[in-house]
């Protein structure tokens, strides 16, 4: 006895099947309890956004392949990778150099995404650029984006009682 060919299938069973893939959306996550990342707060995770890191991992480093491993590193590629410890003098003169500088260009609040007033749509009528904070999308940032903080036109904001 042969195996069903999927011709030998209903027409309507091989259409709505796909074989292996669905044409619903129950193939997306949905109870999402494998995500833990609570920052943020968005509706789908999905929407989420990722940036990788910006430097290499130790993995990546020297030994990766197998004549690396058969020769191994040389002294003076360690000690090109030892990191001195801080001096704890400098690291408390630097701070309070850093504080002696904030001088309130930036803002402690940041910025959600910026809008057009006419939602970017239309010829641009006034000669400043303008924009409305709509709120953080669920999304990660761009570092643009991240840049832009909220000043305060008040220039020594005093704390609400």
């Amino acid at each position: 006895m042969s195996q069903s060919e999927p011709s030998d299938l209903d027409p309507t069973t091989a259409a709505e099947s796909y074989h292996d893939y669905s044409v619903d959306d129950e193939d997306q996550p949905v109870g999402l309890d494998n995500l833990t990342d609570v920052e943020g707060d968005v509706e789908d995770e999905l929407d989420r956004g990722y940036s990788p890191p910006e430097k290499y991992s130790p993995a990546q480093g020297f030994g990766n392949t197998p004549y690396e491993e058969a020769v191994g590193e040389s002294l003076d590629q360690r000690i090109a990778q030892e990191e001195p410890e801080p001096d704890p003098y400098v690291e408390a003169a630097q701070r309070e150099a850093a504080e002696a500088l904030d001088d309130g260009e930036v803002g402690a609040e940041r910025a959600g995404c910026l809008v057009d007033p006419d939602m970017g749509s239309g010829e641009d009528l006034e000669k400043d650029l303008v924009g409305t904070d709509v709120g953080i999308d669920g999304a990660a940032a761009s570092a643009e984006e991240a840049a832009v903080h909220v000043v305060s036109d008040d220039p020594d904001p005093s704390p609400l009682d």
